[in-house]
C-alpha cells in the first residue's frame, strides 16, 4: 500500500510538474530580483533566511516556488505574513520571483542536535519506520535531499530544522494541505514528534550543493 501511495503521488506530481514548468519557463530572474524587496525582510536578499522559523528559498526549483506562491494566492496554503504579501502579486510576478530565487545558492545548514538524534533522523530519512507505515523520505527527496524537480518535490537539504519540523507538524494536523495526493499528510500523521524533530535536524545537515 505504501509503495502504491508513493507511485501514485509521484505520477500526480509529474503531471503537475509539466504544467508548472511550462508556466515558469517565462520567468525573468532579473525582474524577479528587482521586485524582491518585500521578500528581503524575512528571506534575505539571496533567499537564505537567518530566522529558523522562516524557510530558506535559495536554490529551490522554480516550479516548486511558483506552486507555493500560487497556493498562497489561492488560499490553499496559509501564513499570516505570506498571504497578504502574495495577494499583491500577479502570476508574472510569481514566475519572476521563482526564477530569481531558484538561481541563488543555498547556504549550509546548521544543527545543535546530538548524535543520537541525528542517527534517528538518518534512519527515518533513508529507511522510514516500517512498523508505523512511515515511508522513507529519500524516495521523494533523494539521497542528498535535493528533491525531485520533475515531480515538484522540494529540496530539503540545509533547510532550517525548526522550519522543517513546523511544516511536518502542520501536515500531520492537516493545517497544511497543498501536498499532491495527501502524501505528506499521510506520512507526517504516522510520525512521532521525536521522529519529526530528528529527521528535520538531519535534513539540516545535508549539503545543499
Amino acid at each position: 500500500m505504501k509503495k502504491f501511495v508513493v507511485i501514485a503521488a509521484a505520477t500526480l506530481g509529474m503531471s503537475l510538474s509539466a504544467s508548472l514548468h511550462a508556466d515558469t519557463e517565462r520567468g525573468d530572474p532579473e525582474r524577479g530580483q528587482a521586485i524582491s524587496t518585500p521578500c528581503i525582510a524575512c528571506h534575505q536578499a539571496d533567499g537564505n533566511s537567518v530566522n529558523p522559523a522562516w524557510p530558506k528559498i535559495a536554490g529551490k526549483d522554480k516550479a516548486y516556488l511558483f506552486k507555493q506562491l500560487m497556493d498562497y494566492k489561492a488560499g490553499d496554503r496559509s501564513h499570516a505574513l505570506m498571504n497578504p504579501q502574495v495577494a499583491q502579486l500577479d502570476e508574472q510576478d510569481m514566475r519572476d520571483l521563482a526564477a530569481f530565487y531558484s538561481t541563488q545558492e543555498a547556504s549550509p545548514g546548521r544543527t545543535s542536535a546530538d548524535d543520537e538524534t541525528l542517527a534517528l533522523g538518518k534512519q527515518i530519512y533513508f529507511g522510514g519506520n516500517i512498523s508505523e507505515g512511515v515511508a522513507a523520505c529519500v524516495a521523494c527527496h533523494g539521497p542528498g535531499g535535493k528533491g525531485n524537480p520533475a515531480a515538484v518535490f522540494p529540496k530539503v537539504a540545509a533547510q532550517h530544522g525548526a522550519y522543517s519540523l513546523d511544516q511536518l507538524n502542520q501536515f500531520s494536523k492537516g493545517q497544511r494541505h497543498n501536498d499532491p495526493g495527501r502524501m505528506m499528510r499521510i506520512v507526517a500523521s504516522r510520525m512521532s514528534e521525536e521522529e519529526m524533530k530528528a529527521v528535520s535536524e538531519y535534513m539540516a545537515t545535508l549539503d545543499p550543493k
